[in-house]
Protein backbone atom coordinates (compact mmCIF):
# COMPACT_ATOMS: atom_id res chain seq x y z
CA UNK A 1 0.00 0.00 0.00
CA UNK A 2 1.44 3.36 -0.64
CA UNK A 3 2.21 5.43 2.31
CA UNK A 4 0.69 8.34 3.95
CA UNK A 5 2.17 12.06 2.34
CA UNK A 6 5.90 11.67 3.64
CA UNK A 7 6.51 14.55 5.95
CA UNK A 8 8.74 16.16 4.45
CA UNK A 9 6.70 16.41 0.68
CA UNK A 10 4.04 18.57 2.87
CA UNK A 11 6.37 20.28 5.43
CA UNK A 12 4.02 18.62 7.82
CA UNK A 13 6.22 20.51 10.83
CA UNK A 14 4.54 24.13 9.48
CA UNK A 15 0.60 22.54 9.36
CA UNK A 16 -1.37 24.43 11.49
CA UNK A 17 -4.87 24.49 12.33
CA UNK A 18 -5.58 28.08 11.99
CA UNK A 19 -9.35 29.17 11.59
CA UNK A 20 -11.15 29.30 8.81
CA UNK A 21 -9.09 26.04 7.30
CA UNK A 22 -11.42 23.70 5.62
CA UNK A 23 -10.20 20.15 6.65
CA UNK A 24 -11.77 16.87 5.12
CA UNK A 25 -11.87 13.93 8.23
CA UNK A 26 -11.80 10.30 6.98
CA UNK A 27 -13.09 7.95 9.75
CA UNK A 28 -15.00 10.92 11.42
CA UNK A 29 -16.98 8.84 13.46
CA UNK A 30 -14.78 6.94 15.59
CA UNK A 31 -14.21 8.30 19.29
CA UNK A 32 -10.74 10.58 18.47
CA UNK A 33 -11.94 12.01 15.36
CA UNK A 34 -15.16 13.11 16.19
CA UNK A 35 -13.45 14.80 18.93
CA UNK A 36 -11.12 16.12 17.07
CA UNK A 37 -14.05 17.88 14.86
CA UNK A 38 -15.51 19.28 17.57
CA UNK A 39 -12.65 20.75 19.00
CA UNK A 40 -11.72 21.87 15.26
CA UNK A 41 -14.61 23.69 14.50
CA UNK A 42 -14.77 25.05 18.52
CA UNK A 43 -11.49 26.76 16.88
CA UNK A 44 -13.65 28.01 13.80
CA UNK A 45 -12.11 25.53 11.15
CA UNK A 46 -14.33 24.40 8.39
CA UNK A 47 -14.83 20.46 8.59
CA UNK A 48 -16.86 18.11 6.25
CA UNK A 49 -16.23 14.39 7.10
CA UNK A 50 -17.09 11.13 5.85
CA UNK A 51 -17.13 7.46 7.47
CA UNK A 52 -18.85 3.62 6.33
CA UNK A 53 -22.15 3.70 9.01
CA UNK A 54 -24.32 5.93 10.49
CA UNK A 55 -24.11 6.22 14.24
CA UNK A 56 -25.08 8.05 16.91
CA UNK A 57 -21.65 10.50 16.71
CA UNK A 58 -22.42 10.72 13.31
CA UNK A 59 -26.20 11.95 14.28
CA UNK A 60 -24.98 14.09 16.69
CA UNK A 61 -21.99 16.14 14.30
CA UNK A 62 -24.14 16.11 11.61
CA UNK A 63 -26.96 18.34 13.81
CA UNK A 64 -23.99 20.24 15.08
CA UNK A 65 -23.69 21.18 11.13
CA UNK A 66 -21.29 19.15 10.04
CA UNK A 67 -21.52 18.36 6.29
CA UNK A 68 -20.74 14.49 6.23
CA UNK A 69 -20.78 11.39 3.69
CA UNK A 70 -21.99 8.13 5.34
CA UNK A 71 -20.82 4.76 3.24
CA UNK A 72 -18.88 3.67 0.93
CA UNK A 73 -15.50 5.79 -0.10
CA UNK A 74 -15.86 8.32 -2.44
CA UNK A 75 -13.69 8.84 -5.11
CA UNK A 76 -13.43 12.23 -4.30
CA UNK A 77 -13.36 15.18 -1.39
CA UNK A 78 -14.73 18.53 -1.30
CA UNK A 79 -13.23 21.39 -3.72
CA UNK A 80 -12.34 23.60 -0.95
CA UNK A 81 -10.31 21.29 0.97
CA UNK A 82 -7.47 22.11 2.63
CA UNK A 83 -6.32 19.19 4.95
CA UNK A 84 -7.13 15.78 5.06
CA UNK A 85 -6.94 13.46 8.30
CA UNK A 86 -7.45 9.74 8.36
CA UNK A 87 -8.39 8.10 11.26
CA UNK A 88 -5.55 4.92 12.21
CA UNK A 89 -8.52 2.64 11.18
CA UNK A 90 -8.82 4.06 7.34
CA UNK A 91 -6.21 2.51 5.14
CA UNK A 92 -3.82 4.47 3.07
CA UNK A 93 -5.27 3.01 0.00
CA UNK A 94 -8.58 4.80 0.82
CA UNK A 95 -10.33 6.56 -2.02
CA UNK A 96 -9.99 9.43 -0.37
CA UNK A 97 -6.89 9.30 0.80
CA UNK A 98 -5.76 9.07 -2.91
CA UNK A 99 -7.75 11.99 -4.03
CA UNK A 100 -6.50 14.16 -1.29
CA UNK A 101 -2.73 12.83 -2.34
CA UNK A 102 -3.58 13.25 -6.36
CA UNK A 103 -4.38 17.22 -5.37
CA UNK A 104 -0.98 17.16 -3.63
CA UNK A 105 -3.80 18.05 -0.28
CA UNK A 106 -1.60 17.60 2.75
CA UNK A 107 -2.53 14.39 5.26
CA UNK A 108 -2.24 13.77 8.65
CA UNK A 109 -3.12 11.03 10.54
CA UNK A 110 -5.30 11.40 13.74
CA UNK A 111 -2.30 11.43 16.22
CA UNK A 112 -0.43 13.81 14.29
CA UNK A 113 -3.55 16.39 14.09
CA UNK A 114 -3.99 16.05 17.81
CA UNK A 115 -0.27 17.13 18.36
CA UNK A 116 -0.74 20.31 16.26
CA UNK A 117 -4.36 20.84 18.16
CA UNK A 118 -2.18 20.66 21.09
CA UNK A 119 0.81 23.01 20.50
CA UNK A 120 -2.33 26.27 21.21
CA UNK A 121 -3.16 24.14 24.27
CA UNK A 122 -2.09 23.06 27.54
CA UNK A 123 -1.55 19.85 26.73
CA UNK A 124 -2.30 17.10 29.45
CA UNK A 125 -1.30 13.47 27.84
CA UNK A 126 -2.90 10.60 29.61
CA UNK A 127 -0.63 7.48 28.40
CA UNK A 128 0.08 3.66 30.23
CA UNK A 129 -0.88 0.02 29.23
CA UNK A 130 -3.99 0.41 31.11
CA UNK A 131 -6.56 2.53 32.65
CA UNK A 132 -5.77 5.92 29.94
CA UNK A 133 -9.57 5.99 29.49
CA UNK A 134 -10.63 5.92 33.09
CA UNK A 135 -7.89 8.07 34.69
CA UNK A 136 -8.52 10.36 31.77
CA UNK A 137 -12.27 10.72 32.53
CA UNK A 138 -11.78 11.25 35.95
CA UNK A 139 -9.21 14.38 35.46
CA UNK A 140 -11.71 15.76 33.32
CA UNK A 141 -14.71 15.36 35.97
CA UNK A 142 -12.62 16.73 39.20
CA UNK A 143 -11.21 19.98 36.86
CA UNK A 144 -15.14 20.51 35.58
CA UNK A 145 -16.25 20.39 39.27
CA UNK A 146 -13.05 22.73 40.43
CA UNK A 147 -14.38 25.09 37.65
CA UNK A 148 -10.79 25.33 35.18
CA UNK A 149 -13.30 24.16 31.99
CA UNK A 150 -10.91 21.63 30.36
CA UNK A 151 -11.21 20.51 26.96
CA UNK A 152 -11.28 16.76 26.13
CA UNK A 153 -10.82 14.09 23.63
CA UNK A 154 -10.86 10.83 25.14
CA UNK A 155 -11.55 7.05 24.15
CA UNK A 156 -14.75 6.84 26.02
CA UNK A 157 -18.21 7.89 26.68
CA UNK A 158 -18.70 9.33 30.35
CA UNK A 159 -21.88 10.82 30.87
CA UNK A 160 -20.68 12.62 33.61
CA UNK A 161 -18.67 14.89 31.50
CA UNK A 162 -20.95 15.07 28.76
CA UNK A 163 -19.83 12.51 26.81
CA UNK A 164 -16.09 11.82 25.01
CA UNK A 165 -15.05 14.98 23.53
CA UNK A 166 -15.27 18.99 24.56
CA UNK A 167 -13.76 22.06 23.65
CA UNK A 168 -13.83 23.75 26.87
CA UNK A 169 -12.35 26.94 27.60
CA UNK A 170 -9.99 28.90 25.47
CA UNK A 171 -8.01 30.22 28.51
CA UNK A 172 -7.63 28.81 31.90
CA UNK A 173 -9.95 30.60 34.17
CA UNK A 174 -8.19 30.19 36.99
CA UNK A 175 -5.24 28.40 39.31
CA UNK A 176 -1.69 28.88 38.45
CA UNK A 177 -1.98 28.48 35.05
CA UNK A 178 -4.42 31.69 34.75
CA UNK A 179 -5.21 33.48 31.61
CA UNK A 180 -2.51 30.39 29.37
CA UNK A 181 -4.48 28.60 26.87
CA UNK A 182 -6.86 26.31 27.89
CA UNK A 183 -6.74 23.01 29.35
CA UNK A 184 -6.44 19.82 26.73
CA UNK A 185 -7.20 16.07 27.98
CA UNK A 186 -5.94 13.79 25.54
CA UNK A 187 -5.50 10.02 25.60
CA UNK A 188 -1.62 9.12 24.77
CA UNK A 189 -1.89 5.81 22.57
CA UNK A 190 1.52 3.48 22.01
CA UNK A 191 0.07 1.67 19.40
CA UNK A 192 2.21 2.09 16.55
CA UNK A 193 4.14 4.79 18.58
CA UNK A 194 1.33 7.66 17.65
CA UNK A 195 1.63 9.24 21.24
CA UNK A 196 5.37 10.40 19.73
CA UNK A 197 3.56 12.72 17.47
CA UNK A 198 1.56 14.34 20.77
CA UNK A 199 2.67 17.66 22.10
CA UNK A 200 2.63 17.35 25.92
CA UNK A 201 3.04 20.29 28.63
CA UNK A 202 2.30 17.61 31.58
CA UNK A 203 1.87 13.76 31.00
CA UNK A 204 1.01 10.54 33.21
CA UNK A 205 2.30 7.22 32.69
CA UNK A 206 0.53 4.98 34.20
CA UNK A 207 1.87 1.46 33.69
CA UNK A 208 4.17 -0.35 31.29
CA UNK A 209 3.71 -3.73 30.11
CA UNK A 210 3.82 -5.73 27.36
CA UNK A 211 1.37 -5.20 24.92
CA UNK A 212 0.91 -4.42 20.89
CA UNK A 213 3.76 -6.57 20.76
CA UNK A 214 2.93 -6.88 16.72
CA UNK A 215 4.37 -3.35 16.81
CA UNK A 216 7.08 -3.78 19.28
CA UNK A 217 7.97 -7.27 19.35
CA UNK A 218 9.90 -7.03 22.90
CA UNK A 219 9.23 -4.70 26.33
CA UNK A 220 12.00 -3.29 26.19
CA UNK A 221 10.75 -1.62 23.12
CA UNK A 222 7.75 -0.85 24.49
CA UNK A 223 9.96 0.84 27.42
CA UNK A 224 11.99 2.99 25.05
CA UNK A 225 8.80 3.91 23.49
CA UNK A 226 7.68 5.51 26.53
CA UNK A 227 10.99 7.09 26.90
CA UNK A 228 10.85 8.91 23.87
CA UNK A 229 7.45 10.32 25.04
CA UNK A 230 8.14 11.34 28.07
CA UNK A 231 11.25 13.14 26.35
CA UNK A 232 8.63 15.23 24.32
CA UNK A 233 7.96 17.21 27.60
CA UNK A 234 9.56 20.71 28.08
CA UNK A 235 12.14 21.51 30.44
CA UNK A 236 10.67 21.73 34.12
CA UNK A 237 11.72 26.15 33.99
CA UNK A 238 8.91 25.71 30.83
CA UNK A 239 6.60 24.06 32.85
CA UNK A 240 7.38 20.40 32.04
CA UNK A 241 6.42 17.36 34.55
CA UNK A 242 5.95 14.13 34.36
CA UNK A 243 3.84 12.01 36.73
CA UNK A 244 4.95 7.98 37.08
CA UNK A 245 3.95 5.40 38.94
CA UNK A 246 6.48 4.03 41.29
CA UNK A 247 6.25 0.60 40.79
CA UNK A 248 4.78 -1.17 37.51
CA UNK A 249 6.26 1.66 34.65
CA UNK A 250 9.85 0.92 34.77
CA UNK A 251 10.92 5.00 35.85
CA UNK A 252 14.20 3.77 36.55
CA UNK A 253 14.52 3.43 32.74
CA UNK A 254 12.25 6.18 31.96
CA UNK A 255 12.78 9.14 34.07
CA UNK A 256 16.90 9.83 34.03
CA UNK A 257 18.39 12.67 31.95
CA UNK A 258 14.21 13.99 31.86
CA UNK A 259 14.70 17.84 31.94
CA UNK A 260 11.11 17.83 33.01
CA UNK A 261 9.94 17.92 36.73
CA UNK A 262 9.20 14.31 38.03
CA UNK A 263 6.93 12.98 40.65
CA UNK A 264 6.07 9.50 41.52
CA UNK A 265 2.95 7.55 42.88
CA UNK A 266 2.10 4.88 44.16
CA UNK A 267 0.96 2.38 47.16
CA UNK A 268 4.85 2.31 48.00
CA UNK A 269 5.70 4.41 50.91
CA UNK A 270 9.16 5.99 48.93
CA UNK A 271 6.87 7.36 46.18
CA UNK A 272 6.41 11.03 46.38
CA UNK A 273 2.67 10.79 46.55
CA UNK A 274 2.30 8.09 48.65
CA UNK A 275 -1.53 6.08 48.11
CA UNK A 276 -3.43 4.41 50.47
CA UNK A 277 -6.01 2.41 49.80
CA UNK A 278 -8.59 0.48 52.03
CA UNK A 279 -10.36 -2.45 50.03
CA UNK A 280 -13.12 -2.77 52.19
CA UNK A 281 -14.41 0.62 51.75
CA UNK A 282 -12.69 2.28 49.01
CA UNK A 283 -11.26 4.86 51.26
CA UNK A 284 -8.18 6.39 49.62
CA UNK A 285 -6.00 8.69 50.55
CA UNK A 286 -2.95 10.62 49.27
CA UNK A 287 0.42 11.37 51.63
CA UNK A 288 2.99 13.87 50.69
CA UNK A 289 6.41 13.78 52.80
CA UNK A 290 4.41 11.67 55.56
CA UNK A 291 1.65 14.06 56.29
CA UNK A 292 -1.95 13.31 54.79
CA UNK A 293 -3.30 15.68 52.10
CA UNK A 294 -6.29 14.59 51.30
CA UNK A 295 -8.78 11.44 51.53
CA UNK A 296 -12.01 10.27 49.71
CA UNK A 297 -14.56 7.16 49.12
CA UNK A 298 -14.57 5.68 45.64
CA UNK A 299 -17.12 4.74 43.80
CA UNK A 300 -15.06 2.42 41.42
CA UNK A 301 -13.98 -0.36 43.55
CA UNK A 302 -10.00 -2.28 43.23
CA UNK A 303 -6.72 -1.38 43.70
CA UNK A 304 -6.00 -0.28 40.62
CA UNK A 305 -9.20 2.12 39.99
CA UNK A 306 -7.50 3.72 43.80
CA UNK A 307 -4.11 4.20 41.54
CA UNK A 308 -6.35 5.73 38.74
CA UNK A 309 -8.26 8.42 41.02
CA UNK A 310 -5.00 8.83 42.75
CA UNK A 311 -2.97 9.92 39.82
CA UNK A 312 -6.25 12.32 38.67
CA UNK A 313 -6.58 14.06 41.69
CA UNK A 314 -2.79 14.71 42.07
CA UNK A 315 -2.72 15.97 38.41
CA UNK A 316 -5.49 18.05 38.96
CA UNK A 317 -3.98 19.69 41.87
CA UNK A 318 -0.80 20.35 39.74
CA UNK A 319 -2.95 22.07 37.60
CA UNK A 320 -4.72 24.68 39.88
CA UNK A 321 -7.67 22.47 42.26
CA UNK A 322 -7.33 22.32 45.25
CA UNK A 323 -6.92 19.54 47.14
CA UNK A 324 -9.89 18.68 49.09
CA UNK A 325 -12.59 20.18 46.35
CA UNK A 326 -10.22 17.57 44.13
CA UNK A 327 -10.91 15.08 46.57
CA UNK A 328 -15.02 15.94 46.94
CA UNK A 329 -15.23 15.95 43.11
CA UNK A 330 -13.60 12.51 42.98
CA UNK A 331 -15.77 11.09 45.63
CA UNK A 332 -19.00 11.36 43.38
CA UNK A 333 -17.62 9.95 40.24
CA UNK A 334 -19.68 6.93 39.33
CA UNK A 335 -17.85 5.59 36.42
CA UNK A 336 -17.95 5.37 32.20
CA UNK A 337 -19.40 3.16 29.97
CA UNK A 338 -17.14 -0.43 29.65
CA UNK A 339 -15.29 0.36 33.14
CA UNK A 340 -16.55 -1.83 34.97
CA UNK A 341 -20.08 -0.86 34.49
CA UNK A 342 -22.68 -2.14 36.54
CA UNK A 343 -25.65 -2.91 33.41
CA UNK A 344 -28.13 -4.17 36.26
CA UNK A 345 -29.78 -7.33 37.46
CA UNK A 346 -32.06 -9.96 35.70
CA UNK A 347 -34.26 -12.47 37.45
CA UNK A 348 -33.16 -16.24 36.54
CA UNK A 349 -35.22 -19.21 35.90
CA UNK A 350 -34.81 -20.22 39.89
CA UNK A 351 -36.42 -16.87 40.58
CA UNK A 352 -33.52 -15.09 41.71
CA UNK A 353 -31.23 -12.30 40.03
CA UNK A 354 -27.93 -12.48 38.39
CA UNK A 355 -25.76 -9.48 38.29
CA UNK A 356 -24.52 -7.70 35.34
CA UNK A 357 -21.53 -6.09 34.48
CA UNK A 358 -19.40 -5.24 30.83
CA UNK A 359 -15.86 -4.07 30.60
CA UNK A 360 -13.71 -2.74 28.36
CA UNK A 361 -10.53 -5.24 29.22
CA UNK A 362 -8.75 -7.36 26.78
CA UNK A 363 -5.23 -7.33 28.36
CA UNK A 364 -4.17 -10.36 30.84
CA UNK A 365 -3.09 -7.75 33.55
CA UNK A 366 -7.10 -5.73 33.40
CA UNK A 367 -9.09 -8.88 33.38
CA UNK A 368 -7.11 -10.34 36.16
CA UNK A 369 -7.97 -6.57 37.93
CA UNK A 370 -11.18 -6.34 37.50
CA UNK A 371 -12.64 -9.94 38.07
CA UNK A 372 -10.91 -9.61 41.56
CA UNK A 373 -12.20 -6.51 42.25
CA UNK A 374 -15.55 -7.38 41.38
CA UNK A 375 -15.57 -10.41 43.13
CA UNK A 376 -14.20 -8.94 46.44
CA UNK A 377 -16.98 -6.04 46.26
CA UNK A 378 -19.43 -7.97 44.95
CA UNK A 379 -19.30 -11.14 46.95
CA UNK A 380 -21.22 -13.82 44.23
CA UNK A 381 -22.02 -17.28 44.75
CA UNK A 382 -20.64 -17.49 41.21
CA UNK A 383 -18.75 -15.69 38.62
CA UNK A 384 -19.22 -16.40 34.86
CA UNK A 385 -16.85 -14.31 32.70
CA UNK A 386 -17.55 -13.96 29.16
CA UNK A 387 -14.75 -13.00 27.40
CA UNK A 388 -13.89 -12.37 23.43
CA UNK A 389 -10.22 -12.09 22.75
CA UNK A 390 -9.05 -8.99 21.04
CA UNK A 391 -6.51 -9.70 17.83
CA UNK A 392 -5.20 -12.66 16.86
CA UNK A 393 -1.75 -11.60 17.60
CA UNK A 394 -1.92 -10.56 21.28
CA UNK A 395 -3.86 -13.38 21.73
CA UNK A 396 -1.20 -15.57 20.87
CA UNK A 397 1.85 -13.42 22.49
CA UNK A 398 0.08 -13.43 25.66
CA UNK A 399 -1.73 -16.81 25.75
CA UNK A 400 -0.03 -18.11 29.24
CA UNK A 401 -0.80 -14.55 30.80
CA UNK A 402 -4.46 -14.47 29.83
CA UNK A 403 -4.89 -18.08 30.70
CA UNK A 404 -3.53 -16.96 34.41
CA UNK A 405 -5.91 -13.71 34.22
CA UNK A 406 -9.21 -16.09 35.03
CA UNK A 407 -8.13 -17.22 38.55
CA UNK A 408 -11.37 -15.40 40.26
CA UNK A 409 -13.66 -16.44 36.92
CA UNK A 410 -15.64 -20.13 38.23
CA UNK A 411 -16.21 -20.38 34.32
CA UNK A 412 -15.71 -18.39 31.56
CA UNK A 413 -16.92 -18.54 28.18
CA UNK A 414 -14.99 -17.58 24.57
CA UNK A 415 -16.63 -16.70 21.86
CA UNK A 416 -14.35 -15.98 18.37
CA UNK A 417 -11.81 -13.81 18.76
CA UNK A 418 -12.29 -10.57 17.40
CA UNK A 419 -10.68 -10.22 13.74
CA UNK A 420 -8.72 -6.51 13.48
CA UNK A 421 -5.66 -5.58 12.19
CA UNK A 422 -4.45 -8.67 12.02
CA UNK A 423 -3.28 -10.43 8.75
CA UNK A 424 -5.04 -13.70 7.54
CA UNK A 425 -1.88 -15.61 8.24
CA UNK A 426 -1.83 -14.22 11.63
CA UNK A 427 -5.51 -15.65 11.69
CA UNK A 428 -4.65 -19.26 11.13
CA UNK A 429 -1.86 -18.90 13.87
CA UNK A 430 -4.43 -19.39 16.90
CA UNK A 431 -8.23 -19.86 17.69
CA UNK A 432 -10.21 -19.90 20.44
CA UNK A 433 -10.05 -23.34 21.65
CA UNK A 434 -6.08 -22.86 22.36
CA UNK A 435 -7.29 -20.41 25.17
CA UNK A 436 -10.26 -22.69 26.43
CA UNK A 437 -7.53 -25.69 26.80
CA UNK A 438 -5.07 -23.17 28.19
CA UNK A 439 -7.54 -22.21 30.82
CA UNK A 440 -8.34 -25.53 31.40
CA UNK A 441 -5.20 -26.42 31.78
CA UNK A 442 -5.34 -24.58 34.72
CA UNK A 443 -8.28 -25.60 36.51
CA UNK A 444 -10.30 -23.24 34.80
CA UNK A 445 -13.82 -24.24 33.94
CA UNK A 446 -14.39 -22.60 30.04
CA UNK A 447 -15.98 -23.80 27.35
CA UNK A 448 -15.66 -22.23 23.50
CA UNK A 449 -19.25 -21.01 22.19
CA UNK A 450 -18.53 -19.05 18.66
CA UNK A 451 -21.68 -17.54 18.44
CA UNK A 452 -23.35 -14.55 20.57
CA UNK A 453 -26.87 -15.31 20.20
CA UNK A 454 -25.69 -19.00 21.59
CA UNK A 455 -24.44 -17.14 24.54
CA UNK A 456 -26.80 -14.91 25.46
CA UNK A 457 -29.08 -17.95 25.17
CA UNK A 458 -26.62 -20.28 27.99
CA UNK A 459 -26.87 -17.13 30.47
CA UNK A 460 -30.56 -16.83 30.47
CA UNK A 461 -31.04 -20.73 30.88
CA UNK A 462 -28.04 -21.47 33.34
CA UNK A 463 -28.19 -18.41 35.15
CA UNK A 464 -28.42 -18.69 38.92
CA UNK A 465 -29.57 -16.63 41.91
CA UNK A 466 -26.45 -14.90 42.99
CA UNK A 467 -24.46 -15.37 40.06
CA UNK A 468 -22.30 -12.51 38.78
CA UNK A 469 -21.88 -12.00 34.73
CA UNK A 470 -18.93 -10.19 33.24
CA UNK A 471 -19.27 -9.14 29.95
CA UNK A 472 -15.21 -8.47 28.86
CA UNK A 473 -13.32 -7.65 25.41
CA UNK A 474 -12.49 -4.27 23.49
CA UNK A 475 -14.22 -5.68 20.67
CA UNK A 476 -18.53 -5.86 19.77
CA UNK A 477 -18.90 -8.43 22.72
CA UNK A 478 -21.12 -5.37 24.71
CA UNK A 479 -23.67 -6.23 22.52
CA UNK A 480 -24.11 -9.87 24.48
CA UNK A 481 -24.90 -7.92 28.03
CA UNK A 482 -27.42 -5.50 25.77
CA UNK A 483 -29.00 -8.36 24.90
CA UNK A 484 -29.05 -10.29 27.62
CA UNK A 485 -30.08 -7.45 30.07
CA UNK A 486 -32.62 -7.04 27.25
CA UNK A 487 -36.56 -7.70 28.67
CA UNK A 488 -34.30 -8.02 32.32
CA UNK A 489 -37.47 -8.78 34.01
CA UNK A 490 -38.05 -11.87 33.07
CA UNK A 491 -35.60 -15.17 32.89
Amino acid sequence: MPALTAPEETGREDIDLRPGRHLHLVGIGGCGMSGLARMLVARECHCTGSDQAASPVTTALAEAGLELHLGPPQESIPAETELLVASAAVPTDHPEVEAARTRGIPILSYPEALGQLQRDRLSICISGTHGKSTTASMLCHILIECGLDPGFIIGATCDQIGGGSRPGAATVPHGPHEGEPGILISEACEFNRSFHHHNPDLALINNIEEDHLDIYGSLEAIIEAFRDFAALLPPAEDGGSLLIAHDGAHRQQITPSLPCRVATFGFHPEADYQVVYDAAVLRIGILREGMWVTQWTNQMPGGHNALNTAAAVILAHQLGAEWEDAAEAMASFTGLDRRMQRLGERATPDGGSVVVYDDYGHHPTEIEHTLKALRLAEKPDRLICVFQPHQHSRTRFLLDQFAESFASADEVIVPRIYFVRDSLEEKKRINAVDLVERLGDRGVLARHIPEFDDITALLREECQDGDLVVIMGAGPVWTIGRDFMADSANP
